[in-house]
């Protein structure tokens, strides 16, 4: 097997711990996207060594879950989390174990993870230890859990989203004995913090197999148990066909309340709880996807987006427009914009107010600037200040 740069250079921490007399290996997602060759995320690392030895063995540690057994190294300017080998008590917050017993064996640590395609470990040498086949559910783009599934999602029911996200993000059919265990503890997702089901459901939506993730969403009624979707499922039968990938969670928001726009953004965001940034995002793509719909593509439209969202406004625009937007013709607007905010004005608020001595500053002001701004993007006006100032003198109505 043929290691990347990134596990090269992690296996400097491995062989370190290793020189200690301690036994370590790379688990979790990173085996199983290495597999996949996949791009590789985070390196998590299980070790037979304590969390007090792995502090004496490196200079660089932060202890984040010592109680859990877990600390992150950073080593030249990465981090990684290391993990004792461990077996989990009861979770009686359905999230974390009420405690740990620190263990000797990899296979025993291997055993309290969710699914066997995240249940392998790998050593230096690039050997497999793969106690419950996740290789061959690899290989057959199968999710199926270690052991008992209602044991696993009855722990921590968020493993239900995870199912779901990995279908979506891997295009995995979910195993039959799975779903099952997951419609029998489907209830108890109302008990994890919806902060907890945005995360997922925010990957899920961006799963490059999103419409092999619905099918399996659909399929369990998911949306019975989610903020908003569960007081509005028929929602969910008007979503685009096929639906597409979809980078942010803002732009999860503004579909759905384009698809039911008595649905307010505010209720979406409150309901689920979602960050400022979100919101922004949301209402930013929401008022693009407004103007696209009565004015087509612009140059205005283009400035008002920012540009981590030109990639979910083609998608959203072609999903819910049936149109052939291309991204490429949404930046080449972009670079023709005369300027890329209102900072780059040939004028400020100052240079305003001089020109109406007599006047207090007051919301005129910034309503001069945004017709200036306005103009110049659209190609109205060149952003030269005496330009600006001219236009500025002989249409005081602006004022107003």
């Amino acid at each position: 097997m043929r290691l990347t740069k990134q596990f090269k250079q992690a296996i400097e921490i491995l062989e370190r711990i290793e020189t200690y007399g301690h036994q370590a290996y790379f688990v979790g997602g990173c085996v199983r996207d290495l597999l996949l060759n996949r791009e590789i995320g985070d390196i998590d690392i299980a070790t037979s060594a304590r969390p007090d030895v792995i502090q004496d063995i490196f200079s660089k540690v932060i202890p984040v879950g010592v109680e859990h057994g877990t600390v992150i190294v950073r080593h030249k300017h990465q981090s990684y989390e290391i993990t004792t080998f461990r077996v989990d008590d009861d979770y009686t917050d359905k999230r974390h174990p009420d405690s740990v017993q620190f263990v000797e064996s990899i296979e025993q640590d291997l055993k309290r993870r969710d699914f066997t395609v995240n249940a392998m470990a790998m050593d230096k040498s690039g050997k497999m230890i793969d106690p419950f086949n996740g290789e061959e559910d690899l290989r057959k783009g199968i999710i199926r859990t270690v052991g008992k599934g209602y044991d696993r999602f009855n722990e921590d029911p968020l493993r239900i989203m995870r199912a779901v996200r990995f279908s979506s993000q891997l295009g995995f059919s979910i195993d039959q004995h799975t779903l099952q265990a997951m419609e029998s503890v489907l209830s108890e997702l109302n008990s994890i913090a919806v902060e907890r089901i945005q995360q997922e459901t925010s990957k899920f939506f961006a799963g490059s197999y999103i419409e092999t993730g619905m099918y399996y969403f659909k399929m369990i009624n998911l949306a019975k148990h989610l903020p908003v979707l569960a007081d509005n499922p028929c929602i969910l039968e008007r979503l685009p066909n096929p639906i597409k990938p979809l980078q942010s969670f803002g732009a999860v928001m503004a579909m759905f309340h384009f698809i039911d726009p008595a649905i307010t953004i505010d209720t979406w965001i409150r309901g689920w709880k979602c960050s400022n940034k979100i919101k922004f995002e949301a209402e930013s793509l929401d008022e693009a996807l407004y103007h696209y719909k009565h004015d087509g593509l612009n140059r205005w439209l283009v400035y008002c987006l920012h540009s981590d969202s030109y990639n979910d406004f083609t998608v959203l625009a072609n999903m819910l427009f049936d149109d052939d937007l291309s991204i490429k013709r949404v930046k080449e607007i972009a670079r023709s914009l005369p300027i890329h905010s209102k900072q780059d004005l040939a004028i400020n608020g100052e240079d305003v107010c001089k020109l109406f001595p007599d006047r207090q500053p007051g919301p005129w002001i910034g309503n001069i600037l945004k017709r200036l701004e306005m103009k110049v993007v659209t190609g109205d006006l060149r952003n030269n200040e005496k330009v600006l100032k001219e236009w500025t003198k002989w249409n005081p109505h602006v004022t107003d």
